[in-house]
């Protein structure tokens, strides 16, 4: 046997380009998860409306990602996948508990005649409150800031309005699952979208939109 020989025998082979690489992965994944677990918990606790069960579903969330930590690659961002995981425990769990009757006083919700100064009596915006030019919706909806100033004015709506718009444009629920949830008729959970989306608007032309502030974020 010649030394060259030798030499090849004695090298390392080189690592499995092909193999799951889950330790590394699962690593830097629960390292990166810790940071926006806050976020995940808040999240939670909103639509949940009881710290344990929203505990609970942040827990199963992160687990699970990091058990899918070697089928991550990078297909979606981090924080986007995470979320889409959460919203499916969140989801699992608003459907199997026992159902609660939910109410919340009246006042806490959005009056109506807190819009009708907007409107002419034929439904079209008044001249001065129509809403401001909103811009390339595609890069509004990538900046981070815009998601902030989002956040906070859906916390300003009365929970159970942001309850409901939540279900149905974050978690996508359907009516008759939102209605069966918190024990409100069809027309009524109409009513509280209608509601929470004007609420979001108003907010955003004053926060966002209309701040002459954007151009700048």
């Amino acid at each position: 046997m010649t030394r060259n020989d030798r030499d090849s025998n004695n090298r390392t082979p080189p690592p499995d380009s092909t193999g799951p690489a889950l330790p590394a992965a699962a690593e830097t994944i629960a390292a990166e998860l810790a940071g926006f677990r806050r976020d995940m918990l808040r999240f939670a606790v909103l639509q949940l409306r009881d710290q344990a069960s929203a505990e609970d579903a942040v827990q199963e969330t992160m687990l699970a990602a990091l058990e899918g930590a070697a089928r991550f690659a990078e297909r979606a961002k981090l924080k986007t996948w995470v979320f889409s995981i959460l919203r499916n425990k969140i989801v699992d769990i608003i459907r199997r508990r026992v159902r609660e009757p939910i109410h919340e006083a009246a006042e806490q919700e959005v009056d109506d005649a807190d819009f009708d100064p907007l409107f002419k009596s034929n439904g079209h915006w008044q001249r001065d409150a129509r809403p401001s030019d909103w811009g390339n919706p595609e890069k509004t909806f990538e900046n981070r800031n815009f998601w902030a100033v989002f956040d906070a004015c859906l916390q300003r709506l009365p929970p159970t309005t942001a309850r409901v718009f939540m279900m149905r444009e974050m978690l996508g629920l359907e009516t008759s699952e939102i209605c069966h949830e918190l024990s409100m008729s069809s027309s009524n959970c109409w009513v509280v979208l209608h509601r929470a989306r004007m609420g979001l608007r108003l907010c955003l032309e004053q926060k966002w939109f209309g701040s002459g502030e954007r151009g700048g974020r």
